[in-house]
């Protein structure tokens, strides 16, 4: 197993400053960002901040277009079924599933057993409160079905008293369901 690369041994501030800095520079400048680590005490080359900002470039990418593909469902698809909660979620269940075939399939895989196991368990934890919030949801959409479908009935039983006429009880419902235009 390679060993770690000098900017994963980083102190969490100094990799902090050096994402900024890279997001700062547009992902360019790596010789003036080596020359800045090394005065903060860090020789690292230039082809190794090339490659790490090559990824935060990536994830900030992917970040954005899960950002922007949630607004989009946000002003495309209406909320009354909660159709935005179950898109997101299904987004990000499919990202998670991205990144675990990644994780096990990564050849430069530098992290120890015992890291690889705390981040598989990270990854786990996050997979099964995804799956507890999609039932969370479909248990909801489940009980607003049914008091919709006791509320029409409850609306057709009044509206037969009343003397409506099947045609006009039949346009109520479809228009309590949301069925009609």
């Amino acid at each position: 197993m390679p060993p770690p690369s000098a900017i994963a041994l980083l102190p969490e501030a100094d990799k902090a400053w050096l994402d900024k800095e890279l997001i700062r520079r547009g992902f360019s400048g790596y010789v003036e960002i080596a020359e800045l680590l090394l005065e903060r005490g860090y020789q690292i080359g230039k082809s190794s901040i090339h490659r790490y900002g090559q990824q935060l470039e990536r994830k900030l990418a992917s970040v954005q277009a899960s950002t922007q593909a949630a607004l989009l469902i946000a002003d495309a698809a209406p909320d009354d079924a909660d159709v935005r909660s179950q898109a997101v979620l299904s987004m990000v269940q499919t990202e998670m599933f991205n990144a675990l075939v990644s994780f096990q399939d990564a050849e430069d895989n530098n992290l120890d057993p015992i890291k690889r196991l705390e981040l598989m368990a990270k990854c786990g934890k996050g997979i099964a409160e995804i799956v507890k919030a999609s039932v969370n949801q479909k248990q909801w959409q489940a009980e607003v079905r049914e008091k919709t479908e006791k509320a029409v009935k409850a609306v057709e039983k009044i509206a037969k008293k009343g003397g409506l006429s099947a045609d006009a009880v039949t346009e109520m419902r479809k228009h309590i369901l949301g069925i009609s235009e």
